[in-house]
C-alpha cells in the first residue's frame, strides 16, 4: 500500500508497505480523508517535542471499514471516524475520564505511525460511526474537538467576553464553540486573511490585527477591563507570555497550544487578578460528539474550512506549499 513517511525534518518519501493485518480487537480501515494539522507541519519542520523520526504522520482521519469482528457493532462499508489519542484506560487520568491526557497516551501520527497511508488498523474502542456526516466532516472532527474541549474546560458561560489569540484552525475551532456557548468572541492574529475568515465564517464579533496599537484596541473593546477568558492557540512563546496581560480580574487563561521549554509571567499581575490558568490538551469522545452534533445541525462551516486538497500521492511534492502563508490554507484534506 502507498504510505508517505517523514524520514527527517523537511523530507517526505513515498513508500510501498504491506497492508496491515488486523489484530484481535482491532478494525481495519481503508483511509479516505486525512486532515493536515499544525502538528503535522511542526513534524515536517522539526518542531514537535514528542516525536522520533521517521514517522508516518496523520491523525485527523475518516475511513471505511474493511474488516471488523462480528460482535464489534461495525461492518465492512461503514463510514467511521477515529479518535487518534490511544489511551491506556487504566492510569490516573483515564480513571477520571481524562483519556485526553493519559499518562501512556499514544497519538497516531506522533507517538506511533498515523494515517498518511491507504490502510490502518485501529483498536475498536477508538473507532466511531460517522452517522449523519460526510467523510470530509469526519476528518475534521478532531481539530474542532480540540476547540470544543478547550471551551468546555473553562466552563464558559453565555455573555462572557472571550479573546482567542491565534486564528489558525485550532483557534477558529475555539472561536466557533465559544460563540455557540453564547460568548462575545474577539480574535487577534497577524494575518488579515485569517481574521477576515473568522468574521465571515465563524461570526466573531471583533477582530484585532497584531501590531503596536493592538493592546489599546483590546482595552477599548472591553472598557479597559479586558477578557473573562483568554485562549492561546498560537504555539508561540512570546504570544503565550503576553496573553497574561489580557486577562480580566477574576478571569481565566487557557493554553491550548504548546511550545518546547518554559513560560514565564509576572506573579504579582497574575495574583492580583486571582486568575485561573488552565492547560487544555487534545479532546475526549464527548467533545467529538459535541462537534458531530453541531455538524449535523449545520452549525459548522466545514465547506469553507476545507480550503485545500491533495491526493496521498501528491503529498511528498506538495506538502511544503501548505506552509506558505500566501496559499491561504485553513484546512488541507488529503484524499486517499
Amino acid at each position: 500500500m502507498l504510505t508517505v513517511s517523514c524520514e527527517s525534518p523537511g523530507h517526505l518519501v513515498a513508500l510501498d508497505r504491506p497492508r496491515p493485518t488486523r489484530q484481535p480487537g482491532e478494525v481495519l480501515l481503508r483511509v479516505k480523508r486525512v486532515g493536515v494539522c499544525g502538528t503535522d507541519l511542526h513534524i515536517f519542520t522539526g518542531n514537535q517535542p514528542y516525536l522520533a523520526y521517521p514517522r508516518v504522520m496523520g491523525h485527523e482521519l475518516s475511513g471505511i471499514v474493511e474488516e471488523a469482528e462480528p460482535d464489534s457493532g461495525l461492518a465492512p462499508g461503514d463510514a467511521v471516524y477515529v479518535m487518534p489519542y490511544l489511551s491506556c484506560g487504566d492510569c490516573i487520568a483515564c480513571r477520571q475520564g481524562k483519556t485526553n491526557c493519559c499518562t501512556q497516551i499514544q497519538v497516531m501520527g506522533v507517538h506511533r505511525d498515523g494515517a498518511f497511508a491507504e490502510f490502518v488498523s485501529v483498536p475498536r474502542r477508538f473507532v466511531g460511526r460517522a452517522d449523519g456526516i460526510t467523510l470530509d466532516q469526519a476528518a475534521m472532527l478532531e481539530f474542532l474537538a480540540i476547540g470544543a474541549h478547550a471551551v468546555r474546560r473553562c466552563e464558559l458561560k453565555p455573555g462572557q467576553r472571550v479573546l482567542v489569540v491565534g486564528a489558525g484552525p485550532i483557534g477558529l475551532g475555539v472561536m466557533l464553540f465559544a460563540r455557540l456557548r453564547g460568548a462575545q468572541v474577539s480574535a487577534i492574529d497577524g494575518r488579515a486573511d485569517r481574521l477576515a475568515f473568522a468574521r465571515e465564517h465563524i461570526g466573531v464579533t471583533h477582530t484585532v490585527p497584531l501590531g503596536d496599537a493592538d493592546e489599546a484596541q483590546l482595552s477599548g473593546l472591553t472598557d479597559g477591563e479586558f477578557f473573562d477568558v483568554v485562549f492561546d492557540a498560537t504555539g508561540n512563546r512570546q504570544a503565550m507570555e503576553r496573553g497574561f496581560r489580557f486577562i480580566a480580574h477574576g478571569g481565566s487563561y487557557v493554553l491550548v497550544s504548546i511550545v518546547q521549554g518554559e513560560l514565564t509571567f509576572s506573579d504579582p499581575e497574575f495574583h492580583k487578578r486571582e486568575a485561573t490558568l488552565l492547560g487544555s490538551r487534545n479532546a475526549t469522545l464527548d467533545d467529538f460528539e459535541t462537534v458531530m452534533q453541531a455538524m449535523r445541525d449545520g452549525l459548522v462551516p466545514d465547506a469553507a474550512l476545507a480550503t485545500h486538497r491533495l491526493t496521498l500521492a501528491e503529498v511528498p511534492a506538495g506538502f511544503a506549499k501548505l506552509l506558505d502563508p500566501t496559499q491561504g490554507v485553513i484546512k488541507a484534506l488529503i484524499e486517499c
